[in-house]
């Protein structure tokens, strides 16, 4: 017989990338008891749930609801509901995430095209206007926040027309920026939008929001071939939630804490709730700055929920953090790639930007550092 442990796992304060907090309210809406998929109490959770992922969304797209699987399979989704094979592709990759999206892209079968940025920079309008001149591209693919590097893509309603006047359908990752800073949906022109349950919403791992566009919903429905993945084709989705034909068996208890991690969105207040990311950001960076370990990002795009700080001279960064979760209990992250021994990833997201954090973890880094 294996090992039996107790289910005691200590709780963490969470300052990385993601998963981030969940505020007591979610926590509680979890315990309650699970009820049938297409139960009608859950049902009117989830039309509950689509308004309120409209509204953060900033979209009247009636295709709006949350996918049962973590970012990712938000991006699969996007993807793979637009992708056929042989279809062109054109994607922006100024970090992890875009090389992810052009991999995705590439399993499908699709002509895989990127333009690239250096670790730390975004691109100009006028770079990915000359890119998307190159050949006709089905689909044009970025990053909103790219949460390996901390940066911001900016001009996205430029981008996304240009794209439009190449003939191309947008996509746009929100994993981080969702519920922390503006997404615009239909302002920008974007056909496809994704993000993360676990990021700025505030709630656990496990639910991808998505919403599709009346032009990319068209797109979907005029393929040639049927979508790769049943689990992830969008007009299968769109009929669980709209008409409530069997699809899958969605999580009740994923459902109760993303609703209610949204209800504390809509209470709060987009601006407010975007000006509270930016104020405690801010802070962070101040600190940072006087500890000798300032933000890799230019203040001009640099993410308020995600902030990458330049390791200082002489310190052992992964030993660093190990000292803070060990000492202080605090979680954050290393870089990616070539990043790695370079900068920490501390998040401020959600539940997690608060005041009393940022001043945790800037007393203990002064304790900490050399």
């Amino acid at each position: 017989m294996p090992a039996y442990h107790d289910l005691n796992v200590q709780e963490r304060i969470l300052l990385g990338p993601g998963p981030s907090m969940a505020s007591p309210r979610v926590i509680r809406a979890m315990a309650t008891p699970p009820i049938g998929h297409l139960d009608p109490g859950l049902l009117a959770i989830y039309e509950e749930e689509q308004a309120l992922l409209r509204h953060l969304f900033q979209t009247e797209n009636p295709w709006t609801f949350a996918l049962s699987g973590t970012g990712t399979s938000g991006m699969q989704a996007a993807l793979a509901n637009l992708l056929e094979p042989g279809d062109a592709i054109l994607v922006a990759v100024h970090g992890y995430f875009g090389q992810r999206l052009a991999e995705m892209a590439r399993r499908l079968g699709a002509e895989v095209e990127t333009i690239e940025r250096p670790l730390g920079e975004i691109f100009t309008v006028e770079a990915i206007e000359a890119a998307l001149s190159r050949r006709r591209y089905k689909v044009f693919a970025i990053v909103h926040a790219e949460t390996s590097t901390g940066a911001e893509q900016l001009h996205l309603g430029e981008i996304a027309a240009a794209a439009h006047r190449h003939g191309a359908l947008v996509v746009l990752d929100t994993v981080t920026s969702l519920g922390s800073i503006p997404v615009r949906v239909d302002a920008w022109g974007v056909d496809i939008a994704y993000s993360a349950s676990q990021k700025s919403l505030g709630a656990p791992a496990g639910l991808a929001p998505i919403t599709v566009s009346p032009r990319a919903q068209e797109a979907i429905q005029k393929r040639r071939t049927s979508v790769s993945s049943f689990y992830l084709d969008l007009n299968l989705y769109a009929r669980y939630w709209h008409d409530h034909a069997y699809h899958h068996t969605a999580s009740a208890s994923l459902h109760y804490a993303l609703r209610e991690a949204l209800r504390e969105v809509w209470e709060e207040g987009l601006e407010a709730r975007f000006a509270r990311h930016r104020r405690h950001a801010e802070t962070l960076w101040a600190g940072l700055e006087e500890l000798g370990a300032p933000p890799f990002i230019p203040l001009d795009y640099r993410l308020p929920p995600l902030t990458t700080a330049r390791v200082p001279a002489g310190v052992q960064p992964h030993a660093l953090r190990a000292r803070l979760l060990e000492e202080y209990n605090i979680e954050i992250a290393a870089g990616f790639g070539a990043l790695k021994d370079k900068v920490w990833r501390i998040g401020l997201m959600g539940y997690s930007s608060r005041a009393e954090n940022v001043t945790l973890l800037l007393a203990a880094l002064r304790d900490l550092l050399p």
